[in-house]
């Protein structure tokens, strides 16, 4: 059996802010894109190195700038050379081991958390990490792959419905971190969808497979736990923010992340006693499903008990036997032997024991 590759050693005795690549490589190459804009006009950029993303940028947009793929490290330095971010922040970002965390420097903030989505086949959750640097009207977000996570909102960015446009970076930061957040609903959702479908299974029928699948179950609920159990205190950080980074206006709206946050905390607890109970009900069944045997059984043997008493009786070699060279003798017994046993059935029935 191979063992699992433990990433995380490779920073095991280095100083802090050492620049080392924690995670599995999911992208060939980097992909660098930028998305400035103001009011009235926004802008979508592809690049394939730093340096010709940086003579593009515009004074007086907002950017947000978005990195696919962490494991080019001279890349990352680069970024944080040119935006004064401390090393302890790349770090973090090319650590994909990392729990969620915020981090306020005089700068800019730090947040890095977990990206949880469902498989295209429904059958696991993925993660993701995902880290999110605001400085004063620049947005830089960090994946380990490109995927549609943020498509619903550069959709929003271009048509500017929601006048999303005209609102800062400080806005763009929220909005960031509020499509992460709800993107937790669809995972819990699958959890309570899956418990359900089990706990019919366990109902009709308890077998081995089903405690497998319930174990599976519960190692994606820790999964979702793991990722949003740190939140609650991280959100709460920017919530109280009094910053100039935040304005006070946008940081009433990391209130209702928190909300979010909680309540998908507090779901994800409510499903874990289900899970619990899964097992509890399997176990059940099983002992249900066993002492029903057993009382079969008992039943069965209770009543070959007198049948086998006499059938011993008659099994001895003796001349002076009750009937023994009677020609009816054979069938009388069996006659005994019937009226027995439907007495006994009878008996049993009556006590409502079958």
């Amino acid at each position: 059996m191979t063992k699992p590759k433990n990433y995380s050693s490779k920073k095991v005795g280095l100083p802090p802010g050492t620049l080392v690549h924690v995670g599995r490589r999911k992208e060939e190459f980097p992909k660098i894109t930028l998305i400035q804009f103001d009011s009235e006009n926004i802008e979508k950029l592809k690049f394939d190195n730093i340096e010709d993303c940086l003579e593009k940028f515009k004074k007086g947009t907002t950017k947000w700038l978005n990195i696919d793929g962490l494991h080019d490290i001279e890349l990352i330095a680069k970024i944080g050379k040119e935006f004064d971010l401390h090393p302890l922040i790349l770090e973090d970002i090319l650590n994909t081991n990392h729990r969620p965390v915020v981090d306020i420097y005089d700068n800019n903030i730090f947040f890095s958390l977990k990206m949880l989505e469902v498989s295209r086949k429904g059958k696991y959750i993925i993660s993701e990490q995902i880290s999110i640097v605001a400085l004063n009207g620049l947005i830089i977000s960090f994946q380990e792959k490109e995927d549609n996570v943020f498509d619903k909102l550069r959709n929003g960015l271009q048509e500017n419905k929601t006048g999303i446009r005209s609102k800062g970076s400080d806005f763009l930061f929220y909005r960031l971190i509020d499509n992460i957040v709800d993107n937790y609903f669809y995972v819990t959702e699958f959890i309570g969808n899956e418990t359900e479908k089990l706990e019919e299974k366990i109902l009709n029928n308890q077998t081995p497979e089903y405690l497998i699948e319930i174990q599976k179950l519960k190692k994606q609920l820790a999964k979702f736990h793991k990722a949003i159990s740190p939140l609650r205190k991280a959100s709460s950080v920017l919530q109280n923010y009094s910053g100039d980074l935040i304005s006070e206006k946008t940081a009433r709206y990391f209130s209702d992340v928190y909300e979010h946050i909680q309540n998908a905390y507090e779901t994800g607890e409510f499903q874990r006693e289900e899970i619990y109970n899964l097992i509890d009900l399997h176990f059940n069944g099983v002992s249900f499903r066993t002492n029903q045997v057993m009382k079969v059984l008992t039943i069965i043997s209770t009543i070959f008990i007198p049948l086998t008493f006499i059938a011993g009786i008659y099994g001895m070699n003796f001349d002076l036997m009750p009937g023994i060279h009677w020609k009816y003798g054979f069938f009388v017994l069996w006659i005994v032997l019937v009226i027995i046993v439907a007495f006994m059935i009878r008996f049993f029935k009556k006590r409502k024991w079958i």
